[in-house]
């Protein structure tokens, strides 16, 4: 299909209407920002992505539908200008947009991040004029567009685990006139040719600060990323580090998840049934009903993550209605079942799932449940640890 000659007209109209209702939203509190929004071009950044169908199949798995001009020309610009996460790569598989055809099932590997998110990272890590910024995980390159609409290519770098992810970043970018300086790198280890930074911003998630990006940072310069772990908790923190190599911040608000590093990706566990049949036949009440941390609310995000920092090597499924907790690298394992409206809970293994998680609900109760904002984080050569002044100290997994 040859793109309509009013293409750029058309795209210029709806990323006009995107940056007014961005900045109804107030996300666009910012006039730099605002003409970073309405200059950027979006749709050359994601030629073809997927969005999930209104229903799941026979088997529940998400159906992946793709879009592209070819398929749907207006459908794809209308997503393009969207305030919508854009799915550009499942399972680590390359699309052949030209040829791209429903899939049934598959986790996302990589993404165009909706715009209001990618807004709020680069305004929460306080990226002024005159700042170098890393910028970890260049996915599409939009960000980093935005990035260097305003501080200028100059001051950029963007660093992608994935070859062909950068290739096709790079291409749009320097297609639409922007030259950062890009690299195929694991963000895990920053980019020290490039060093030092007056910010740091992931675009992924880890689950403890990587003492690369520490070392890469300028003296009083900021860290901002997302932390995350194998229950799928998340948090995201900015750390401001200091002339020694140590940094703290304060844990921020709302609920937003990035998809993890790939080195810090969970480990396959097995089937939970086999975890199961070597547990204790001699069950206790629990303390604590699991939905505290699986419910879709926003205490319950937060307390996952704060279940996660104190079993760190944890998993957890559902399978039918028993929840199961797996630990990998000790060998535990727990498991809780529904019971006359409470839960029976059985655990073996060296680390008792379970109640490690129940004693930090019940200290997160005790201090009257504190939100994100209460929480710090220090990082120094003790470690890594959140701590709230109500509650005892939850140490992250080494990096």
């Amino acid at each position: 299909m040859t793109m309509p000659a009013d293409l750029e007209t058309d795209a210029a109209r709806l990323r006009e209407a995107m940056a007014k209702a961005l900045t109804e939203d107030g996300v666009l509190a910012d006039p730099a920002w605002k003409e970073a929004v309405a200059k950027v071009p979006r749709h050359r950044f994601v030629p073809g992505f997927y969005l999930p169908g209104a229903e799941r199949d026979g088997q529940g798995l998400t159906v992946w539908e793709p879009v592209t001009a070819e398929l749907d020309y207006g459908r794809w610009l209308a997503a393009a200008y969207s305030d919508t996460t854009l799915i550009t790569q499942l399972d680590g598989d390359e699309t052949d947009w030209k040829n791209a055809a429903e899939r049934h099932g598959g986790a996302p590997t990589s993404s165009s991040t909706l715009p209001s998110l990618v807004l709020r990272m680069w305004a929460d890590a306080d990226l002024q004029e005159g700042h170098t910024v890393l910028e970890i995980g260049t996915g599409t390159g939009y960000s980093t567009a935005l990035a260097c609409e305003h501080l200028g290519s100059a001051d950029v770098t963007s660093v992608e685990v994935d070859p062909h992810r950068l290739e096709t970043a790079a291409s749009a970018l320097y297609g639409c006139g922007y030259t950062p300086t890009l690299a195929v790198a694991d963000g895990l280890y920053g980019y020290w040719p490039e060093a030092h930074f007056d910010r740091i911003v992931a675009a992924c998630s880890f689950r403890a600060v990587p003492p690369a990006l520490l070392a890469q940072a300028r003296p009083g310069g900021k860290i901002l990323l997302t932390l995350s772990g194998w229950l799928y908790g998340y948090a995201r923190v900015l750390l401001t580090v200091d002339g020694n190599g140590n940094a703290e911040g304060h844990l921020l608000g709302g609920t937003v998840s990035f998809m993890s590093a790939r080195t810090h990706a969970a480990p396959v566990f097995g089937n939970p049934a086999h975890w199961a049949a070597g547990l204790p036949d001699k069950p206790r009440t629990a303390r604590h009903s699991p939905k505290r941390i699986t419910d879709a609310t926003e205490e319950a995000f937060h307390l996952r993550f704060l279940a996660q920092s104190a079993a760190p090597d944890a998993q957890m499924t559902t399978v039918g209605e028993v929840v199961h907790l797996v630990d990998v690298v000790t060998g535990s394992a727990a498991t809780l079942t529904p019971n006359n409206g409470g839960w029976r809970v059985r655990e073996g293994g060296p680390v008792r799932l379970w109640e490690r998680i129940e004693r930090v609900l019940d200290a997160y109760d005790e201090a009257d449940r504190p939100g994100p904002q209460t929480f710090t984080l220090h990082v120094d050569d003790g470690g890594q640890h959140l701590r709230h002044p109500q509650m005892p100290g939850l140490p992250l997994p080494r990096p």
